[in-house]
């Protein structure tokens, strides 16, 4: 069994990270250049740890699979960023932020660990101003800030609809200038393909050249994961084709515990499915939800086009449920009633598969142009996807799969059950409980890169002064490269009839029918006997065409399809195994009278860390108690 110790620092919570970082072990400025450290990953977490570690005089090795760091997912969050500022003094605070987080995570996160990302939160918007991101303004200069879902607040700071980008724009400028200074070395189009570790330490990792498929190792003295989620093994997803889990889920099966994978965020604001042959799905920012008004018709399949429906024909429902916070209560409760109106017959659309979301009174009150100011190429996305025009006609939209809130387990210092990996942005599982709140993901991502990192690795460091890393020609090194080479070859030399694209989407339907938006025991059990034989399928009847010597993008994704089938396994089992309803996990057995979720803190106020056994071998299960002293156990209520 792991040993989990969350290693949260005695003390007042407001006081825990303060003195933490004074207890902290330093490292003086002429040492930091003896140490190295691996970065994976560089969008928001990775490209800012990277920056700031470079910055402070460590030898830094930044790897991403893109050909620009500016391609990282964290692109997509185009919302906004949550922060504690409290700029329109209508009530915000530190506390009201860890507050609404624990809450909103339907008291399932570590509560440390989310007091310090509200404490932090204020220090990101003034590194990013400094930066010169681009935050929206009011007329007399002053930063802007609108709502997001689970508050009832305005602390949400935004650069129109493309805030992710301006973010990640401006973390990548920290990043290349530690690149041009010679203290951040960065390999492009380069895949991890596996963790080193020796003596129970990381050590290094074992990379993939995507041109020339070049199988190569890289020493350091620690190494910090941050890649991401792994949306993507439901298939269709918001997420970019290439997320994927597999660097994580390599770490996973070299003894770093993956926790709560079964806590799968499914976003409400998301352009429907329009055939069964798409790819991916369409995020539309749940920055619409400020102005926009979300309905169905009363009627059952109502024929006429929406403009015609008059108001009074017309059910509000999220208004009318839950009438303190309407259009903006979290993504899991919206996300669920969307689907009840769906699937009660009210669906909008071609397939009715829909709801709308509505920006007629928004355009009467605040006129067009202002409309078009904040949202403006929002809309146009929207209207270059579906060819209409959501000034005119509302949007339609249904939730998908999202964010994960699970990830590899991590202490306070970020840091996996393996010592010297960290992992940091959303391929950790520290933050945001059961349910992530909106706008809270370029937060986390950015606290943990620019504020948390920077203190905690050289904190594990100081500890090796004059220790060189472990020999790139190591055996245990050699042994990782083998392992990837004849990995990569089975691939190839399987020769069967299905491609990979084929069997990802066979299992993201077995996934989204039985582990989606709502879960059963029963469906949960066919989804293992399914993926489990759908595994034996992919074992024996995948073709990968092309060689392993070049760029094979069919090569690439039969690793990450691979690791999906183990990973899409244990998030069942997780879900299995916590009898209960919270945030993104709904069980339909634990459902309130009202079909609200229904948790059992007697039972499951825990993190599940799954350990990972061997190949077929059942997965051991260890509890993380999670205790919650400042924000006391309730029922979740939004109305």
């Amino acid at each position: 069994m792991i040993h989990l110790d969350p290693a949260v620092p005695d003390g007042p919570i407001e006081q825990k990270w303060d003195q933490h970082k004074f207890e902290m072990k330093l490292v003086a400025p002429h040492n930091r250049r003896r140490f190295e450290v691996i970065v994976v990953g560089t969008g928001l977490a990775g490209g800012a740890a990277a920056a700031t570690l470079g910055e402070l005089g460590y030898k830094v090795k930044a790897f991403t699979f893109h050909d620009s760091p500016r391609r990282a997912h964290s692109i997509a969050a185009q919302g906004g960023i949550n922060a504690a500022k409290n700029y329109r003094g209508d009530g915000d605070s530190v506390q009201r932020l860890f507050y609404d987080t624990v809450k909103g995570g339907d008291f399932r996160a570590r509560e440390a660990n989310v007091y310090r990302l509200a404490q932090l939160s204020v220090n990101i918007i003034d590194q990013c101003v400094a930066q010169g991101v681009p935050f929206a303004r009011e007329y007399g200069g002053l930063l802007d800030t609108r709502s997001f879902g689970g508050t009832q607040v305005s602390r949400t700071f935004y650069a129109r609809g493309q805030t992710g980008q301006q973010l990640l724009l401006g973390a990548y400028s920290a990043l290349a200038r530690q690149v041009e200074a010679g203290n951040v070395e960065l390999f492009d189009r380069s895949e991890m393909l596996d963790v080193v570790v020796k003596d129970g330490r990381a050590c290094g990792i074992v990379v993939r050249n995507l041109h020339t498929g070049q199988i190569v190792s890289h020493a350091a003295h620690a190494v910090v994961l941050a890649t991401g989620g792994y949306g993507n093994v439901f298939y269709l997803s918001t997420n970019a084709k290439a997320s994927n889990a597999s660097a994580i889920w390599r770490a996973h099966r070299k003894g770093a515990a993956l926790a709560n994978p079964c806590y799968t965020q499914i976003h409400p604001t998301c352009i429907p499915a329009s055939d069964e042959f798409q790819s991916k799905l369409t995020l539309m920012s749940e920055s619409l939800r400020n102005d926009g008004r979300i309905w169905v018709p009363e009627e059952f399949g109502d024929p006429r086009p929406p403009n015609q429906i008059p108001e009074s024909e017309r059910d509000y429902y999220l208004e009318r449920r839950y009438p303190a916070f309407g259009n903006l209560v979290p993504r899991d409760v919206a996300s669920r009633a969307a689907k009840r109106e769906v699937d009660a017959g009210r669906g909008v659309g071609p397939l009715k598969n829909g709801v709308y979301l509505d920006f007629k009174t928004a355009v009467e009150r605040l006129g067009r142009n202002t409309i078009e100011e904040r949202y403006g190429n929002l809309f146009e996305m929207y209207e270059r996807i579906t060819d209409e025009d959501p000034y005119q006609v509302p949007m339609r939209i249904y939730p998908a799969v999202h964010y994960t809130m699970g990830g590899l387990w991590v202490d306070y210092n970020l840091m996996s059950t393996i010592p010297g990996l960290f992992v940091g942005g959303e391929a950790n599982f520290s933050d945001h409980g059961a349910n992530r709140l909106g706008a809270s993901a370029l937060m986390q991502g950015l606290a943990d890169g620019y504020f948390v990192l920077p203190y905690t690795v050289p904190n594990y460091l100081a500890g090796m002064l004059g220790q060189a890393p472990i020999p790139a020609d190591d055996p245990v090194f050699r042994a990782a490269e083998a392992e990837v080479a004849d990995r990569t070859q089975r691939y190839l030399s399987t020769g069967g009839t299905r491609s990979v694209d084929d069997l990802h989407r066979e299992l993201g339907k077995i996934m989204w029918d039985n582990c989606g938006m709502a879960r059963s025991r029963e469906g949960l059990e066919k989804a293992i006997s399914e993926i489990a034989a759908l595994r034996v399928e992919f074992d024996r009847d995948l073709r990968v065409l092309g060689s392993a010597d070049t760029l094979n993008q069919s090569l690439e994704k039969a690793g990450r399809v691979d690791d999906f089938f183990e990973l899409a396994g244990l998030l069942c089992r997780d879900a299995l195994h916590r009898e209960e309803s919270c945030g993104g996990h709904f069980r339909v057995e634990h459902q309130t009278e009202e079909g609200e979720a229904l948790r059992d803190d007697d039972h499951f106020a825990y993190a599940a860390a799954w350990e990972y056994a061997g190949p077929g071998a059942e997965p051991i299960l260890n509890k993380e108690p999670l205790e919650f002293d400042h924000v006391h156990l309730a029922q979740r209520s939004y109305k």
